[in-house]
């Protein structure tokens, strides 16, 4: 495309110069300017017209040979290099297309993005970030794969002939982000209808599609309103501790003071046949002896419970979220065969990790990746995955 475009820039100055050149010439054989000009525009452009004056001298006829050769030269390079730019354009977009054909037929554990909203943006930017590959389904694909170098395939996100081409049997999770509630219904119905074992994670913008998702086969169920009116009444009610925590250097700072306290934010999982299986928080916390609160259940059906009750039941497969000292931790985890999923110093340095690498858009986003900020913000809605 830069080649067509130098070519026709080289054309554009050769026919400019050439024109000047051939006025300045026919002057100089003493015609008035008026009829040079004529002269060469009827010459290069092949009108027909007759000559202005008659062509006495061999020097002059040798001169609007080489107007007329020159001239004609030119023009013929700059509409070749527009033919070149049309061509390579095609070409190009012919090849980019097969390219992502057969990206996209060879993509597995992938994720399917269904919008590119605002939302679906951020979710792309933040799976090309962390190298995770995935394929956007838009209208607007042809100008998404331009644009951001991103797969895109152009259609409806609930036709399953489109998810099928982006092979939605071989992905491991799919987020409908649109923002349309019963789109993004039928498309999470439609999805665990082709693939039972996909992780689909939708948007909804009222409350009350969130049971509708459910049953469509959604795992998680992402809405916006929500979660930002918690943020913005945090950040009215809880201004100091949500800044506090929201700055790399000070959640650092209080993750070494828990480590000097010997406390630590840990996950529990219950495997199967556990003899805590069946009891109730209230249960597990007295066997622990104080050692330890449970702050948070992730369910095995993937909802998570923050400040479960008491009288909440455990199962096997569910994660406890626990607060409590370093040394009794694990001797209660090895006491009862509980897995140590990930501690939660370990999120927290990931967390920090990944603020020090993306800035303030981590920042904004640190309350859905720190457990003790979304703890201790004194709120959480149960209903969605971490």
């Amino acid at each position: 495309m830069q080649g067509a475009f130098k070519r026709i820039i080289t054309g554009a100055l050769f026919f400019i110069i050439t024109i000047v050149v051939a006025v300045v010439g026919y002057v100089g054989f003493g015609w008035a300017l008026l009829d040079a000009v004529y002269m060469v525009v009827i010459t290069i452009f092949g009108v027909g017209y007759g000559e202005v004056q008659p062509l006495e001298s061999p020097a002059q006829k040798i001169f609007t040979i080489l107007v007329i050769f020159a001239g004609t030269t030119s023009a013929v390079y700059i509409v070749g290099g527009f033919v070149q730019m049309v061509t390579e354009g095609e070409i190009n977009k012919a090849l980019n297309e097969k390219l992502q054909e057969r990206t996209i037929a060879s993509l597995d554990q992938h994720v399917i993005i269904c919008g590119f909203t605002p939302m679906g943006q951020i979710l792309a930017q933040q799976l090309h970030d962390n190298h995770e590959s995935f394929v956007i389904l838009d209208p607007q694909a042809e100008q998404i794969a331009q644009t951001f170098n991103y797969l895109a395939r152009d259609g409806n996100a609930t036709d399953e002939a489109l998810l099928h081409e982006v092979r939605i049997d071989h992905a491991r999770a799919l987020a409908t982000v649109l923002p349309d509630d019963a789109t993004n219904v039928f498309i999470s119905l439609t999805a665990r209808e082709l693939n039972p074992e996909l992780t689909i994670l939708a948007r909804g913008e009222r409350p009350s599609t969130e049971k509708k998702l459910r049953l469509a086969g959604a795992d998680h169920i992402v809405l916006p309103d929500t979660i930002s009116g918690l943020r913005m009444a945090n950040l009215l009610t809880r201004p100091t501790a949500i800044d506090f925590l929201n700055q790399p250097e000070e959640r650092s700072y209080l993750n070494d003071l828990l480590g000097q306290i010997d406390v630590q934010l840990d996950e529990l999982r219950i495997p199967e046949r556990s003899p805590l299986v069946g009891k109730t928080v209230r249960e597990i916390e007295v066997r622990g002896k104080g050692a330890f609160i449970v702050v948070a259940i992730r369910l095995s059906t993937g909802q998570t419970i923050v400040r479960p009750s008491p009288s909440q039941a455990l199962h096997s497969h569910d994660v406890l979220i626990v607060l409590g000292h370093q040394i009794d931790i694990p001797q209660f985890a090895k006491r009862y065969g509980l897995g140590n999923h990930r501690s939660g110093r370990q999120r927290l340095q990931q967390a920090q990790d990944r603020d020090q690498g993306q800035g303030m858009r981590s920042r904004e986003n640190s309350l859905n990746h720190n457990p003790l900020e979304y703890y201790a913000s004194g709120n959480g809605h149960p209903g969605n995955g971490p």
